[in-house]
């Protein structure tokens, strides 16, 4: 588990300040009972102490994003071990300057970028069953051949509470983790609907209109994976597949 962390209070001294601050920034987010946090799995998963947690540097320098493949390539090995409701929290060291200085779409940009760079090194054939292009309602990230949910917050967001976060942040969760959870389409019915309601009670923006459900003929998942703080959102996807290195 080289580089990951589970959330073990006896291992907090070995972490650096910042990653201490941060830690403890996200367990008050996913723990708050009187404005519960809207994605019922990640508050299921944090409450099972199931996620899986990863700290790496400045999310501007290219060398973060061989930092990020390490942290993703080791819990694609071992994730099915931490039970049903895991997912991959990564945080960036996002230094003060970039705070003050970076809009919600400079970080878009940035987790684009991000993304497209994981998949130029990733040693693994694209997965036969998902479709390479972005625009394909199947499409899906997938990296290792292990296909992933992205979801990015960042400290720009501020009218969509739901995707701030003090430092540039990840939440990687595996495809299987979410079947295992939609497996009742009652019991997710019932859930979407209490995650679009926690939705409008905790952000002050409207729901955005991307948000909607995988395999659904009007979907795109990219769309969903960075949402802005506005009901905007990019009319092409960023993301390529590129060269690997």
């Amino acid at each position: 588990m080289k580089g990951l962390y589970m959330n073990d209070p006896s291992l907090r001294s070995q972490l650096k300040e910042w990653e201490k601050n941060a830690l403890e920034k996200f367990s008050i987010k996913l723990s708050d009972k009187e404005i519960p946090f809207p994605c019922i799995p990640a508050t299921i998963g944090f409450s099972l102490s199931q996620l899986c947690y990863g700290f790496i540097g400045d999310p501007r320098e290219a060398s973060t994003i061989h930092e990020l493949a390490e942290l993703v390539s080791n819990f694609t090995e071992v994730s099915r071990d931490f039970g049903h409701y895991t997912s991959l929290i990564v945080f960036y060291e996002t230094p003060e300057d970039m705070k003050e200085a970076y809009k919600v779409e400079d970080y878009e940009q940035l987790f684009w970028r991000h993304l497209s760079g994981l998949c130029a090194i990733d040693c693994f054939d694209w997965p036969q069953d998902i479709p390479t292009d972005p625009h394909d309602p199947i499409w899906e990230f997938c990296y290792q051949g292990e296909k992933y949910f992205m979801y990015c917050a960042t400290p720009a967001h501020v009218n969509r509470r739901s995707r701030h976060f003090e430092v540039m942040l990840l939440a990687i969760t595996p495809r299987w983790v979410l079947q295992e959870f939609n497996k009742s389409q009652k019991f997710a019915q019932t859930i979407k609907a209490q995650v679009r309601k926690r939705l409008a009670n905790y952000d002050s923006a409207p729901i955005h209109p991307d948000l909607n459900s995988y395999g659904s003929e009007d979907n795109f998942e990219w769309k969903q994976y960075f949402l802005r703080d506005d009901d905007t959102s990019l009319s092409k996807c960023p993301f390529h597949r590129g060269v690997k290195r």
